[in-house]
């Protein structure tokens, strides 16, 4: 006799929430974050001993930079509510706690590879979560 019995059901299991989709579109943020910071901190302002507090980017790019952070950083306090995506957000909140620091104490020849590391793995993060959440559509 052949019996197929049910699986309990888990958190997962109730579709996506429309947050996690949101994932592809700070995945570009990051992208272009890392984008940014090699214009303004990149090898060849580091050769010439430039401080990028004097040259920063113009009022319309910062604008937006700020803004996108503040959403960013709503965005991913949201996802804590998500129990599919916490993990990925204490992911983020996690690196974003641990790089400060480093970036804080480090000078500015080894700030451009700390930025592209804490990038790389923010983007990791938030690649897997778009993966994970456009996978369950």
């Amino acid at each position: 006799m052949n019996v197929i019995v049910p699986r309990a059901p888990s958190l997962q299991d109730d579709g996506v929430n429309g947050l996690a989709l949101l994932a592809p579109l700070f995945v570009a943020f990051e992208i272009w974050q890392l984008v940014i910071c090699e214009r303004y901190l990149g090898i060849k302002h580091i050769v010439r001993g430039a401080n990028p507090r004097e040259m920063g980017p113009g009022e319309v790019v910062s604008f937006f930079w700020i803004g996108s952070i503040v959403a960013y950083s709503a965005w991913v306090l949201a996802l804590l509510a998500v129990p599919p995506a916490r993990l990925h957000a204490l992911g983020l909140i996690a690196v974003t706690a641990i790089g400060y620091p480093i970036r804080r104490n480090c000078g500015l020849k080894r700030i451009l590879i700390v930025l592209t590391f804490e990038g790389a793995i923010r983007i990791n993060i938030l690649f897997t979560l778009a993966l994970s959440a456009w996978r369950h559509l």
